[in-house]
C-alpha cells in the first residue's frame, strides 16, 4: 500500500488504500452490468446476461477474501465492522449464486428505493470507507 509522489515513496493510509480497492471493485462491476445489459437488449443473449451477471455475483462473493490484505491494515475495531459489511455483500451475492436467480443477480447492491443514475450500495459503501477516520 505504497504510492509514489514526486520520487519518494510514501505509505498509503489504510483507509484509502480499502476505499480505492472497493471503487475499482464498483467500477469493474458497473462495466459487467453494462455489457450484460448490452447482451440482453441488443444481442437478446440470456445465456450471455446470466454469464455476466454470475460474474458480478461472483466477484462480490469474493469480496471479503480480495479486500482481506486490505481490511487487516485496519485497526481491530473498524477491521470488524468492514469485515462484516464485506460479508453481507459476499452472502447476498452467494445467495444469489446458489439459488441461481439472474433477478436476484441483477438486483444485487440496489435497493427497492434505488434511482437510476444513482451510487449502488458498493458505491455508497466505498465513500463511508473514505470517510473513516482513526
Amino acid at each position: 500500500m505504497t504510492t509514489h509522489e514526486a520520487g519518494s515513496e510514501r505509505q498509503r493510509h489504510p483507509v484509502d488504500a480499502l476505499a480505492t480497492f472497493l471503487e475499482d471493485k464498483a467500477r469493474h462491476i458497473r462495466t459487467i452490468e453494462q455489457h450484460a445489459n448490452e447482451v440482453l437488449h441488443e444481442q437478446n443473449d440470456q445465456a450471455g446476461y446470466r454469464a455476466l451477471l454470475s460474474q458480478k455475483a461472483e466477484l462480490l462473493a469474493a469480496l471479503p477474501d480480495d479486500a482481506e490484505h486490505y481490511v487487516t491494515a485496519l485497526p481491530d475495531a473498524i477491521a470488524r465492522s468492514v469485515q462484516e459489511r464485506l460479508n453481507r455483500f459476499a452472502l447476498s451475492a452467494s445467495n444469489a449464486l446458489r439459488i441461481g436467480s439472474i433477478f436476484y443477480m441483477s438486483a444485487l447492491l440496489y435497493p427497492e428505493d434505488h434511482k437510476q443514475g444513482a451510487k449502488n450500495d458498493l458505491e455508497l459503501y466505498a465513500d463511508e470507507v473514505r470517510d473513516i477516520r482513526y
